[in-house]
């Protein structure tokens, strides 16, 4: 008798410790192949229903209210037979771990053209108005950061109050489809080890911007990129080198990046307020962008310093007067002095308003009248920080300078070979704006 109670505890004991080793691969779970859609599912796909609403537990799903709806076409093939749209912007969440993930989607229909937009967390630009012709399939792929606070065992990124709600810091990965007909076929979710991270260091010029209608640069690049490098922002509004640091985000990315990764570094505007003894460009400005430096070289990654992106300040003869003193040419000396690239956005940002003239550059800035958005009673006028256009522009700038530079991230491009003249910005861009709006300005001038 006592064995044969024992033999049933060991065997309760397997069963329990099998169902904790489940329960924790289920929750590590970093790879996916969804088949969207309320028709026949595809072999080794996972099923994807209007009704599958986003929870922890399930670990994938529609987020933040989303409605949407199934088509099925009744193809032959069940992968491409059917998908999920809606005439309103979706988001589609998946629980993964901090890492890099190749995510490749397929967009169609047998019947009807389709045209999406693919941003990713805090309005990330990922794909650009992905058009597909009746009966055309198209699959995109693009590599994706997703972080977390975590540093060590006993250390976290220490957040502002405002980034407690941001997508880009919760623990799922959240992909937004927008556009006129936004359409998803399929899906396919794999981590990846060996992908180049861009790591991007700065202020509100910089971060990914959650809320229409501000943006930023840092948010706009990773569309310029094919799969195989990622961007991992982590500027955040009102910071200056000193602050990044003290909240521990330069810690946080050196706990994670490798050789061969990049560190790409702009501050400046909020580092010019800083008024003790030791600040000012030429001493705590210049030496912290020297530790920048050394910390990336010490890991074997590749420092690049960005100069400061100019503010909307025009003189009387029409050109853009520096507003910054010497902090854009204190970032020129380090990078000299430490023989690293430098893309000098500063002199880019002035040649593009200077391209617009001082009234249509208002159209690259958070520049609008009262009632745009809602509960806006008064006009935003900001010139500082920029809307989607003037974003895209800028990243557009970066990715110019990667190419003058002559960085190894080039043979990552999308259009290695076209280059970009800042006096002749675009003029008929179009951004699809993402549901949520904040007409609060964001930290730092």
């Amino acid at each position: 008798m006592m064995f044969k109670t024992d033999l049933k505890g060991f065997l309760l004991a397997i069963v329990v410790f099998g169902a904790i080793c489940s329960a924790s691969i289920n929750a590590q779970t970093t790879s996916y192949k969804f088949d969207f859609g309320d028709g026949k599912v595809a072999k080794g796909y996972t099923q994807v229903l209007p009704t599958d609403i986003y929870s922890a537990s399930k670990g994938y799903g529609f987020d933040l209210g989303t409605t949407v709806m199934s088509v099925d076409r009744k193809g032959k093939d069940p992968l491409k037979s059917d998908f999920i749209t809606s005439d309103k912007p979706f988001y589609f969440s998946i629980n993964l771990p901090e890492g890099n993930y190749n995510i490749s989607i397929t967009f169609g229909d047998l019947k009807e053209a389709t045209a999406t937009t693919v941003k990713a967390e805090s309005r990330r630009l990922m794909l650009e108005n992905i058009v597909t012709k009746p009966g055309e399939f198209i699959t995109k792929t693009f590599t994706i950061n997703r972080k977390d606070r975590n540093i060590n065992s006993s250390q976290t990124v220490k957040l502002k109050d405002r980034e407690l709600t941001k997508l880009d810091w919760d623990d799922k990965l959240t992909l937004e489809f927008n556009n006129t007909k936004p359409n998803i076929v399929a899906m396919e979710v794999t981590k990846v080890t060996d992908a180049v991270t861009v790591y991007l260091c700065g202020n509100s010029t910089v971060v990914n911007q959650d809320d229409e209608p501000w943006a930023s640069w840092g948010q706009m690049i990773p569309n310029f990129f094919n799969a195989g490098v990622s961007i991992a922002n982590h500027a955040e509004s009102g910071l200056t080198l000193g602050s990044f640091m003290g909240s521990k985000r330069l810690e946080k990315i050196m706990s994670v990046i490798k050789p061969g990764d990049y560190l790409f570094v702009e501050f400046g505007h909020n580092d010019q307020k800083e008024k003790g003894p030791n600040d000012g460009a030429w001493k705590s400005y210049s030496e912290r962008l020297k530790f920048f430096i050394s910390e990336a070289k010490r890991k074997g990654a590749i420092p690049v310093i960005v100069t400061s992106t100019a503010r909307r300040s025009f003189d009387s003869t029409g050109k853009v007067f520096n507003s910054l003193g010497d902090f854009p040419a204190a970032a020129r000396k380090a990078s000299a002095d430490e023989s690293v690239a430098l893309i000098d956005l500063n002199a880019m940002s002035s040649l593009f308003y200077e391209a617009l003239g001082a009234e249509q550059s208002k159209k690259a800035f958070v520049h609008y009248p009262a009632n745009s958005y809602p509960n806006q009673t008064k006009a935003l006028a900001d010139n500082t920080h920029f809307n989607p256009y003037g974003a895209y522009e800028l990243a557009k700038c970066i990715i110019e300078g990667i190419k003058l530079s002559k960085l190894g991230l080039v043979s990552f491009l999308k259009d290695p070979t076209t280059t970009f003249n800042p006096s002749k910005p675009d003029t008929d861009w179009h951004w699809y704006e993402s549901p949520r709006s904040n007409i609060v300005k964001p930290d730092g001038n």
